[in-house]
């Protein structure tokens, strides 16, 4: 009996002891951390192709109102809206009636300017003779100067009144506007509108920052939407002094030869600035985020099994990266993936 006792005290304290260790060993479990898992990319510098883009318009590189002021009804519109004219061309002849009365009264005034110097030849004659008056010989000169003066600005007048007659193209170009048609007694309007599209001039407002970079007389690509992967030379040919303080732009005017007249007046463009090229950092687009509520734009730098937030600004786009102005240093290591779970500071581990 004592036996059998003795047994079952031996069993319940190895039982015991069997639980005791269990609990002990459970309690030497630590629960495993949870941390993030990222992958990281190094971030050098390159050299970066330092240019801007910009839309703009094209318009005529010169614009000419073709009007009279001699008040005479148009006799004849030679050309009409679409016509290509040079420089010099006719293009209006109005009513000449005036001109005929013009003619007539210079005509009168040249018999009356001949019979004054008659009139004062003989009394210069006189008055060497000691047979009339100095008086009269200065007051028909007098009235000789007064006659030839009329005509001379008559004749000017009838020089404007002919130029006013017959109108010619100022410029070599296309007629764009026709407000007139013969018969028709012009009044406000001009009769034509000739633009010059050859070369054109195209329009950009540029940013401010580029003032000083823009020179007058540099290279520009121009492209069009209506000739995709078709580019066209221009030249920068006046740079505007003035900043628009609302947009905080300039304005550029860039001349493009407009062979074959494929470019039309109101097209839009875009204009591509080359200002050479420089070393900076780039970032891969995946490693840059963006904060809620807000244009910041920041990154997650990885060192030592840590990441720290870094805002950056960012310049140009690279196919798949970003240029980096300021915030980040080369050699840098970024995180590239697993950024839902980060924090300033928080510890992580990298990505097999």
């Amino acid at each position: 009996m004592k036996t059998k006792q003795l047994l079952v005290l031996i069993a319940a304290a190895g039982l015991l002891a069997a639980c005791t260790g269990k609990k002990t060993e459970e309690k030497k479990v630590a629960p495993k951390e949870d941390i993030p898992m990222v992958k990281v990319e190094s971030v050098y510098q390159e050299n970066v192709s330092d240019s801007s883009e910009y839309t703009a318009t094209v318009e005529p590189f010169k614009i000419n109102s073709i009007s009279s002021n001699s008040g005479a009804r148009i006799k004849n519109i030679l050309v009409d809206v679409g016509s290509h004219v040079s420089a010099g061309q006719k293009v209006v002849v109005l009513d000449d009636v005036n001109i005929a009365t013009m003619d007539a009264s210079i005509d009168q005034m040249r018999i009356q300017l001949a019979n004054t110097k008659r009139d004062l030849e003989r009394a210069k004659e006189l008055v060497r003779i000691g047979g009339g008056t100095q008086q009269a010989a200065d007051q028909l000169q007098a009235a000789y100067d007064a006659q030839l003066k009329a005509i001379e600005s008559s004749t000017r007048q009838k020089t404007t009144m002919n130029e006013n007659t017959v109108l010619t193209a100022p410029i070599s170009g296309v007629v764009t506007t026709k407000n007139y048609n013969n018969g028709d007694l012009p009044a406000g309007l001009p009769v034509l509108v000739i633009e010059q599209q050859n070369p054109l001039k195209v329009i950009v407002n540029v940013n401010e920052t580029e003032f000083s970079l823009v020179k007058q007389g540099m290279s520009v690509s121009v492209t069009f939407d209506a000739y995709p992967g078709e580019k066209f030379a221009g030249k920068v040919h006046i740079i505007h002094p003035q900043v628009d303080p609302n947009s905080r732009t300039f304005k550029v005017e860039v001349t493009i030869v407009n062979t074959n007249n494929k470019v039309r007046t109101g097209m839009f463009a875009r204009v591509k600035f080359n200002f050479g090229s420089r070393m900076s950092v780039v970032v891969p687009d995946q490693a840059v985020q963006k904060q809620v509520g807000s244009g910041v734009r920041f990154v997650y730098v990885y060192s030592n099994g840590v990441v720290q937030f870094r805002t950056i600004e960012l310049g140009r786009r690279l196919e798949n990266r970003y240029e980096v102005i300021s915030g980040l240093e080369s050699g840098a290591q970024v995180v590239t993936y697993g950024h839902s779970r980060l924090n300033d500071g928080c510890k992580v581990q990298l990505a097999q």
